[in-house]
Parts: structure tokens; sequence; C-alpha cells
């Protein structure tokens, strides 16, 4: 078993481009997400997994953190915050971070996780063989339908990883990278520091060449990488509904999730797993389905919003019509407007009436 307590390093410092217009005002970790920040979903799933104290590696909007999360009593953990002032790449990340851990023993496993993915494996039993096998790094491992998207690991029949394969044209494996890694506390010391260094292009394969021993730990269980406004409103939903068990979701599972002050009409549709964010609201015949509406935002009579996420006070008019649209803050959907197909509205934009249409119909 490994030596208490369990640290982890958790990689926050991305500037969630992939998630814009979302991301202009706060981190992507700290994004709404049924109902908590999304931080909180992996800070409550490292607590269960046996961790005692995390540092966040942060570098876009830093700040923003340690006033969003504290010091992490409210998870049963310890928080510390270190800052990147230049971008230093995940393992430069994780090397960066390495001074704020407590441990000093050289074999202390160290876990890793990044701040796009939920994930319901077994933590402990990811560690539990990491340490059993005294590996260097051991790799929580995902199968996907499409792994030419990810970095894929083929291992051997011991579970012993035998490449580590950058998003291929043709995967030889369809297990990936899943974005949780543990590992030894010398192995984190022997990244380079103050430079940029990637765990995908040149610590993983590094150490795979020179026959240090990097594990595989496979599990089918829930994984999904939330960095696209699609999977985040997906990841979202799937945690209202209880698809993945989520101690940090702010009420029961259910197809809908109410947060403080919310009102919706007696006769509107609120289903698919949907948030309906503090002070928000959903007006009389508004259909609502599988979407993640934030802090004050509204919904106007007899509107459809399928499977989109409305930003902090935006407002959809009477009549207007999203499916999988992005609204970012503070703007304003006219009546007999009607957006699909993933369109991203700014924040503060105003669309005025019928300015936008997907099909002929008004």
């Amino acid at each position: 078993m490994p030596r208490e307590p369990l640290e982890a390093i958790i990689l926050v410092g991305g500037q969630g481009t992939r998630l814009r217009p979302l991301t202009l005002s706060e981190p992507k970790p700290l994004l709404p997400t049924a109902g908590v920040p999304f931080l909180a979903h992996l800070l409550a799933r490292a607590a269960a997994g046996g961790v005692t104290h995390v540092v966040l590696a942060t570098c876009y909007k830093a700040e923003m953190f340690a006033s969003a999360l504290g010091d992490g009593t409210a998870f049963g953990l310890s928080i510390d915050y270190v800052q990147e002032h230049t971008p230093l790449d995940t393992a430069g990340g994780i090397r960066n971070a390495a001074g704020s851990l407590r441990g000093s023993g050289a074999a202390d496993p160290v876990v890793v996780l990044n701040s796009d993915i939920l994930s319901g494996h077994d933590l402990r039993a990811q560690v539990d063989l990491h340490v059993k096998r005294d590996a260097a790094v051991t790799l929580h491992l995902a199968e996907v339908t499409d792994p030419s998207r990810f970095g894929v690991v083929p291992t051997d029949e011991s579970g012993r990883v035998t490449a580590f394969l950058e998003k291929t044209p043709d995967p030889v494996t369809n297990r990936i990278n899943a974005g949780c890694y543990v590992f030894r506390r010398d192995v984190i010391e022997a990244i380079p520091a103050g430079r940029r260094v990637s765990v995908e292009r040149e610590t993983f394969p590094g150490l795979i060449a020179a026959g240090e021993l990097v594990m595989g730990y496979h599990e089918p269980s829930y994984w999904l990488d939330v960095g696209t406004p699609q999977t985040f409103v997906r990841g979202s939903c799937d945690l209202v509904l209880g698809r993945l068990p989520a101690p940090a979701v702010p009420g029961p599972p259910g197809p809908s999730l109410l947060l403080a002050d919310a009102t919706v009409a007696a006769d509107a549709e609120v289903s698919g797993g949907t948030v309906v964010g503090a002070g928000a609201s959903v007006a009389a015949g508004a259909t609502v389905f599988g979407s993640v509406l934030f802090d004050a935002a509204a919904v106007g009579e007899g509107a459809v919003v399928r499977d989109s996420i409305l930003g902090r006070g935006a407002v959809v008019a009477p009549g207007a019509v999203l499916d999988e649209a992005v609204v970012g803050d503070g703007a304003y959907i006219g009546p007999g407007n009607e957006l699909a197909r993933g369109i991203r509205v700014w924040p503060g934009t105003r669309l005025e009436p019928t300015s936008i249409r997907f099909s002929s119909d008004v």
C-alpha cells in the first residue's frame, strides 16, 4: 500500500481555447458543471481515492482558483497553488508544481490528473498496481471507438507499456492515454526544470526508450474528455443524470438540477440532465433539453434550447431556437433566431430578431 499521505498534482494551467467564449472570463476547470466548478468533481474524486494533499499547477487566470476553492477543507483535502508565469506544458507543469509536494521519499507515489477528464475508474487500484510493480509511471488507459484523436498506448501481456504513440492516423490499439498518471517522486524530479516539457512527446517515450517500467492500468469504466462544448455539456448532463456517481453534485440524480432561486414555469419542459443555474429562469412553454444554463441565464416563452450552453446572464428571447449552440455571458438572442451546429456567440453580443437562421422557416 502507498505511504501516507498520498499527494496529487492537478494540471489546470491551460487557456481552454476549445471552450471559448466560455473561458474568456474564467478558466475551464472553474466552469460550472452539474452545479459546481468542474474542478470540484476532480477534487472529490481525488479525496475518495485516498489523496490528502493537492497541488494545483495554474497559469491562465491563476488568481481565480484560490478564491473559488479555498484551502481545500470543503473537499476533505489541503490545497496549495503554484503558478507558471510562462506555460510549461504538461511535464514542465508537473515538475514546477512538485516543489510544493510535502513528501520526500524517492519512491513516493504522486497522482497527476489532467483537468479535462471525467472518469469513474478506481484511483486506489491504479495506485496499488503502481506500488506493487514499483513502476516509474502508471498510466490509466481507457478504450474509445476512435483512438486516432488521442495518444494510443499499446501494452504487453503483463500490462507494461511498449510505446506511446501520439495521435496517429492508424492506431495499433483502441486503448488511449486517459489523463491520470501515478509517478514515482524521483521520476518527476528527473524532468528538466524551467522549460516546456511534454509528457506525451518527451517524458513517456523517453522512459520507455530507457527501459524504465511504465505500466498501463485499464478498467472498463466511465471516461470522457470534456474539452469541447459538446462533451462539456454531455459530461454535465451525465453527472446530473447519475451516469457517473458524483458526490460533489448538489442534488440527487434526476432529469434536471435547479440551483438556488432558479425558476421553471409549470408548463415548461426541462430534462435530459439540464442544469438551471442560480437565479436562472425558464419561462412558460419553453423546452430545455440536455443543456447547461449558467447563473442568471433566461430562456423566454416558447423558446427551445437543446444540447447547448448559456453563459451567465445570457438571454434567449421568446420563440428562439438553439441546438448545439454556445452563448457567451450577457449575450442576447432575439426572437426568430435559430442557432445550431456548434455556433458560438461571444459575450455581450446582441442578435436582433431573425438575424441568424439555419432553416428557411420563420
